[in-house]
């Protein structure tokens, strides 16, 4: 797999490093990254589910005793 190289403000990477409770500045990153685009195929299959087509709800039902 190809790498790239990316420059960040160094704060901004300890807390993601903080916050992902990891120790390298690398796995970090990647994590936040990997993590971003797993969040975007689950909206994207929910948002599929939600136009596939429904069936109605059944109405409310006389009970006569």
């Amino acid at each position: 797999m190809a790498k790239v190289t990316v420059s960040l403000d160094a704060e901004l990477v300890v807390e993601v490093m903080v916050l992902a409770g990891v120790g390298s500045p690398q796995d970090a990153v990647e994590l936040v990254v990997r993590d971003y685009i797993q969040r975007g195929h689950r909206t994207e299959e929910r948002v599929a589910s939600e136009d596939a087509p429904r069936a109605p709800e059944p109405g409310p039902q006389d009970h006569h005793g």
